[in-house]
C-alpha cells in the first residue's frame, strides 16, 4: 500500500514539475518597451492624435506588473473598451522598469508614477497633459472593471472635453 501511495505521489509531483517546465517556456508579455524612445513616441502620437481629433492616452507601466498586462489585455480583448480606444485615443506604452525608468519623461508628466502602476495619462491633441488617471479607482474585485474603464475612456474622450459639446443650442 505504501509503495502504492508513493508511486502515485511521484507521478503527480511529476507531472506537476513537467507543467512548471512547460509554463516557464512560455514567454513573457512584451507590451513594454524599455528600449524605446518614450518622448519620441509620445511626440509621434500627439502629431497623430491631433491630425485625427482624437486624445492621447499614455499607459505608464511594464512587463513586469501582472496589472499593467491585465489592464492591456482587457482593453485589447473587450469589444467595447476597444472601440472607445481605437475612436478616441493614440495609445502609447510608456516604459518603467529597472532597465528603463524614463525618469525625464515622467518628470514631465507630473511623476505620476506616484499613484503606481499602471497609471494613465491622458494628453490633448498639442500634448497638454489633461489628466491623470490612477487606476486604482478602475477596478472592482480583483481586476479593474470593465465599466469603470469605459466610463473613464468616455470622460476624458475629445468629445467630454470639448467645450462646445456644452453649449446649449437654441
Amino acid at each position: 500500500m505504501k509503495s502504492l501511495f508513493l508511486a502515485v505521489t511521484l507521478l503527480v509531483a511529476s507531472f506537476g514539475v513537467s507543467q512548471a517546465q512547460e509554463s516557464a517556456k512560455v514567454p513573457a508579455p512584451h507590451i513594454y518597451n524599455p528600449q524605446a524612445d518614450a518622448q519620441q513616441d509620445i511626440k509621434n502620437a500627439v502629431s497623430k492624435a491631433n491630425k485625427e481629433g482624437k486624445h492621447v492616452l499614455l499607459q505608464l507601466g511594464g512587463n513586469w506588473c501582472v496589472w499593467c498586462i491585465r489592464f492591456n489585455n482587457l482593453t485589447t480583448t473587450d469589444t467595447t473598451l476597444n472601440r472607445l480606444l481605437k475612436q478616441n485615443y493614440e495609445v502609447v506604452h510608456v516604459n518603467y522598469s529597472p532597465e528603463n525608468k524614463n525618469e525625464a519623461t515622467l518628470a514631465q508628466l507630473g511623476y505620476p508614477q506616484r499613484f503606481g502602476f499602471p497609471v494613465f495619462v491622458v494628453l490633448d491633441g498639442k500634448g497638454n497633459r489633461i489628466h491623470t488617471q490612477n487606476s486604482a479607482y478602475l477596478e472592482e474585485g480583483k481586476g479593474h472593471s470593465p465599466k469603470l474603464v469605459a466610463e473613464f475612456l468616455q470622460q476624458w474622450s475629445p468629445t467630454a472635453t470639448d467645450p462646445k459639446s456644452y453649449v446649449s443650442k437654441k
